[in-house]
């Protein structure tokens, strides 16, 4: 048996528009067909942006499925892959106006491509105090995963139904854009996911309730020398949500800039740490 990438096609709620998004099937899907498999759902960062159509493979640049499709990593999810409209971003950001398809990394038929360099980063290592004049609000940056987020949770429940995922251990991770919708929608659905793991976004104050009263363990990085997304800013809500008799578990990675998700998902701690994390009971609607 091998591994398969499959495009799903659904109709957005958010943008009244056809898309598709990928789904990841392990190697080992059809083998049992009464097995019932972790979902891992990525939301992807700024650069990935584009039409869910044409541009969906920019999606394998980074992140999970980067990790389990093109490095050809035994993964045992099913990973869950939507792409962001543009929603005018390419207007803002050279990295999205000037891209092209050449940096998408290509699948090998044997063996597999080596990894990317790693970003070039500057200045020296330094601390951070918190500093709690957010930039954004609790939906994050703008035109950012918030607007999709009833088309987020039928897509997982479609995995659910169709393709034999486990209610029990759906898992929510992403990327800076996708870091903040990760603790946007965790904080909204606090008792469907069993785990947190955003990558270089911060988390509000207002998140810390929901996330504390249900428990979610989560496991947060940030960037020592990252300025997209500065250190000083993860304070004020990860000390929120200690104050309500939670916690998260923190990394920073101090040598590193905003390329965290590089070192985070090439490494297989999280991983593992995400399938030991079960939640046994949702919340109507949750």
């Amino acid at each position: 048996m091998t591994a398969r990438l499959l495009r799903i096609a659904h109709r957005s709620a958010a943008t009244g528009e056809d898309r598709e998004c990928f789904l990841y099937l392990p190697r080992d899907f059809d083998v049992d067909r009464e097995r019932r498999w972790p979902v891992m759902l990525f939301l992807h960062g700024n650069g990935e942006r584009g039409d869910a159509g044409a541009d969906l493979e920019f999606l394998l640049a980074n992140g999970p499925l980067y990790e389990a499709w093109i490095q050809k990593r035994e993964l045992p999810f099913l990973i869950l892959a939507p792409q962001l409209p543009m929603y005018g971003r390419d207007a803002h950001a050279d990295y999205l106006r000037n891209r092209t398809r050449a940096q998408i990394p290509v699948r090998l038929a044997q063996g597999v491509p080596a990894p990317p360099a790693a970003q070039p980063t500057d200045g020296v290592l330094t601390g951070a105090l918190p500093d709690e004049q957010l930039p954004h609000g609790p939906e994050g940056p703008p035109m950012g995963w918030s607007l999709l987020e009833a088309d987020l949770l039928a897509l997982l429940e479609r995995v659910l139904v169709e393709y034999r995922g486990d209610p029990a251990r759906q898992y929510l991770t992403g990327v800076s854009y996708g870091g903040f919708g990760t603790w946007h929608l965790g904080a909204r659905h606090a008792r469907r996911f069993a785990a947190l793991l955003p990558v270089v976004g911060y988390p509000h104050p207002e998140h810390a309730a929901p996330l504390a009263q249900a428990r979610t363990p989560i496991w947060c990085f940030a960037g020592g020398r990252d300025r997209a997304v500065p250190l000083r800013y993860f304070y004020p809500g990860l000390n929120r949500i200690e104050q309500l008799g939670h916690r998260c578990r923190f990394t920073i990675e101090a040598d590193m800039g905003h390329d965290v998700w590089t070192r985070v998902y090439a490494g297989q701690d999280v991983y593992t740490w995400l399938l030991q994390q079960i939640r046994r009971e949702r919340a109507p609607g949750g």
